[in-house]
């Protein structure tokens, strides 16, 4: 295929609380075009739609309808906001926020889509953040390191109960009427996929991150069975489907999505992919020791290696997770954006959306301003960013927010400091297991939507002591799902070889200095000394949720 400038292919981004479609020319990378949808419903969190049944804690649904309307809406708007003829457009690629899962029927009709289910909610999406599946999480994790299961390993020797196999328990164990007219059990990645091509490929990443899938081969019946006599069928009757590789062909874009989308039907549709995995390809980093930071709501660290190592808390090691040939290792943090966008919702005063409107800014800009004026230190805080539980490296979604050292003088932007420093010492706890296990990090990359503000940026290199890359485009996540729709349809060779045309980041955007990374030094061993008391010493945060749980019963 000649690489002429009158090529295009789409990359489309389903994030937490919104989808969104990039028009990318295949010489170059170049952005032509881009459109948003907000999803109708939202997270679901707290009340069902229509009935109005309200969800216990910890509870994180979606409404699948909403990401066939992203298909609808976002990407007709991108083309035509691109100005190109779509009949240039050679082939669409997806990547999905994960885990997130959807039961369906054996046609892929959501089961919260038909009449008997609609308002039961184990029917609906269950989105990465719903971790009301800790305990099914703990037990799986007990029973694989009570009979020397050798896959824990792989993930850090915890299983999270964002992942596929603890939501599934759930369902089992909590709606069993549900689970037994659920026919597949599918990531939202694939389902995706499944509604633009009419075929249903499930994708090696989400699989072997997320669906405990290592060397091709999933938790045994007879492991299952331990867990649970009824879920010894969950892989082969559920969850096993054939696995599509990363850049590869799923199907052709079916009539049905041809007319949702204006796109030329037939084109590639490429194998689905998570956001954060389809960065590290955007921002031109799939060399070893190179992790990049998809910074949003949550926070996913991707990185490739050519070794195979145990790192303590990691959300797992794929051989061929990112690209072909190297090991790829993924960690993350479960709340990093949530917990600032939480915190301006919730805990702060009137006046300062006042002064925020008078100044012509947004209340974010107006705390990080106020923020920024500080001597590191001067707030006199530390915060631990569990408000969504730990990811990586305690994988421990029982766990919850700390803010230590408050007084009657603490304002609200020493707060909002302390929340946006706490994100950067999770990150350094990370960066540290990596390097400890024999996986050193070479380069922290960013990308998301948190990569503008640059005070967090800068307070990330001065904590990591290491220079900051950031992908130079605002979607970054898009941007790669569009590379492997190139290399789907065939422009390039391989995803690294794509990389190099259609990639792009500028290296040290943001540098340490100097005496801010020994202020912050001194604030990140307090830090750790919280974080190991109640992440591995102390049980009150999980009695806390404990009896959270049991006051909603």
């Amino acid at each position: 295929m000649t690489l002429d400038d009158d090529r295009y292919v789409i990359g489309v981004d389903y994030g937490t609380l919104s989808g969104r479609a990039l028009v990318v020319r295949v010489s170059d990378g170049a952005e032509m075009g881009s459109a948003v949808l907000e999803y109708p419903h939202g997270v679901v969190d707290s009340v069902m739609p229509g009935s109005g049944r309200r969800l216990p804690p910890d509870w994180a649904l979606q409404v699948p309808s909403d990401y066939v309307e992203v298909l609808r809406t976002a990407v007709p708007a991108a083309v035509e906001s691109a100005g190109v003829d779509p009949a240039h457009v050679i082939g669409i690629a997806t990547d999905f926020t994960a885990c997130t899962m959807v039961p369906t029927l054996a046609d892929g009709t959501p089961l919260c889509d038909t009449d008997d289910l609609r308002d039961e909610p184990h029917a609906y999406v269950k989105l990465w953040k719903h971790h009301a599946a800790q305990g099914q999480a703990d037990r799986i994790t007990e029973l694989a390191r009570e009979r020397g299961e050798g896959w824990l390993a792989r993930y850090g020797g915890v299983i999270s109960s964002e992942w596929e196999f603890a939501k599934g328990l759930q369902l089992l164990e909590e709606a069993p009427q549900v689970y037994a007219a659920m026919e597949h059990w599918v990531e939202a990645a694939d389902w995706i996929v499944w509604q633009l091509c009419d075929r249903y490929v499930r994708n090696a990443c989400t699989a072997g991150y997320k669906g405990i899938r290592q060397d091709g081969a999933y938790p045994s019946r007879d492991y299952l069975a331990a867990l649970n006599p009824d879920f010894a069928g969950f892989v082969d009757d559920k969850l096993d489907h054939p696995i599509g590789e990363l850049g590869t062909v799923a199907g052709r874009l079916s009539a049905r999505a041809a007319a949702w989308t204006g796109l030329p039907e037939g084109i590639p549709v490429a194998v689905g992919n998570v956001d954060a995995h389809v960065s590290a390809p955007a921002a031109d980093a799939v060399a070893p020791g190179q992790m990049v930071a998809i910074m949003g709501t949550s926070t996913c660290h991707v990185m490739s290696s050519d070794v195979l190592a145990e790192v303590p808390g990691m959300c797992g090691v794929v051989d061929g997770g990112i690209v072909t040939g190297l090991y790829g290792y993924e960690a993350g943090q479960s709340g990093v954006g949530d917990i600032f966008g939480w915190f301006v919702a919730n805990q702060v005063p009137k006046t300062y959306e006042q002064d925020a409107h008078a100044a012509g800014v947004g209340v974010h800009e107006h705390l990080t301003a106020l923020a920024a004026e500080q001597p590191i230190g001067a707030h006199g805080l530390v915060a631990l960013d569990w408000w969504s539980g730990n990811r990586s490296v305690l994988v421990d979604h029982d766990l919850s927010g700390l803010v230590m050292g408050m007084t009657l003088t603490t304002r609200p932007e020493d707060v909002y400091r302390a929340l946006l420093e706490s994100t950067a010492f999770g990150a350094r706890v990370i960066v540290e297991t990596f390097a400890a296990s024999g996986v050193p990090v070479t380069e922290f990359i960013v990308t998301g939507g948190l990569q503008k503000n640059a005070l967090l940026m800068q307070i990330y290199a001065d904590v990591l002591d290491m220079p900051l890359s950031v992908v130079t485009s605002t979607q970054g996540p898009a941007l790669g799902s569009a590379l492997h729709a190139a290399v789907a349809a065939g422009a390039y060779g391989d995803v690294p070889t794509a990389a190099k045309a259609m990639g792009r980041r500028e290296q040290a955007a943001f540098t340490p200095i100097a005496e801010n990374v020994a202020a912050y030094d001194r604030l990140y061993a307090v830090y750790r000394e919280l974080h190991d008391h109640f992440g591995r010493t102390s049980g009150a945060m999980r009695t806390l949720k404990a009896i959270r749980r049991e006051a909603h019963a």
